[in-house]
Order: C-alpha cells, then structure tokens, then sequence
C-alpha cells in the first residue's frame, strides 16, 4: 500500500462543518500520483499514458477539519491494459471514505488502449489488495 498523510484545510470544510463530499475526490486523485509516475516517471502531461475511465467514492463516516487524514492507495484489480486504483481515507482510526478508480492504460495519440508492462505488473502487484 502506498501512504499519504494529508491535513485538511478549513476551505474544504462545508456548511455543516464536514469537509466537503467533493474534496475526497480530489484528495484521491493526488494519492495517485505514485501510480502515474509507473507510467510517466516525469509526470510530463505531453507523454502522458492513463486515461480515467471511472471513479466512485463511498462515504462511511464524516471527515473533520483539525485532525491528519491518511490516504491509504492499493491497486485492487490488473487486466490487460486497465486497472483498478483502490483508495481509504481514515481519520482517528476510522476509515471515512474509499473509492475505486479505474485507469486505462492509453495511447494518446492512436486514441487505443495498450498492454501493461511486465515491470509496471509487478509495482502494482507490490500494492496489490483482495
């Protein structure tokens, strides 16, 4: 698993004093950046190789501003050319949210998926969760 300990900011926070459902999201995304790099090691967007095919984000508890957030990143599932990116956010001992991302590995150009590298297989078999 990949660890990323975030502190919320009081911005993210919404009316009822929670942060707000459209932050975790966001927080997710850059917790990925480790899994983009497998991919484009300088993360220059011109050699980009992912594509985002799906996202979702689960709520199990509310997040508060004033305590660390840990993201916790997995890859959950690995096909041919896309995978799945399995993410939590815990608080105080408490996981509060996950979600899952489903990226492609693609070619930008051609506009078509491509084959996953053996050595990029086996980075993410080195984060891989049941």
């Amino acid at each position: 698993m990949i660890k990323e300990s975030i502190k919320p900011r009081f911005c993210e926070t919404d009316g009822l004093g929670h942060i707000n459902n459209t932050v975790v999201g966001q927080w997710f995304e850059g917790a990925r950046d480790p899994v983009f790099k497998w991919f484009t090691p300088d993360l220059n967007l011109k050699n980009w190789k992912l594509i985002l095919a799906k996202t979702t984000v689960e709520f199990h508890a509310e997040l508060q501003y004033g305590a660390d957030v840990e993201l916790k990143t997995y890859i959950s599932r690995i096909g041919n050319s896309s995978f799945d990116v399995y993410q939590e956010a815990w608080q105080e001992n408490k996981k509060c949210a996950s979600g899952t991302a489903v990226m492609v590995h693609f070619d930008h150009q051609t506009k078509k998926s491509q084959k996953i590298s053996e050595a990029t297989i086996s980075n993410m078999k080195a984060h891989f969760i049941d």
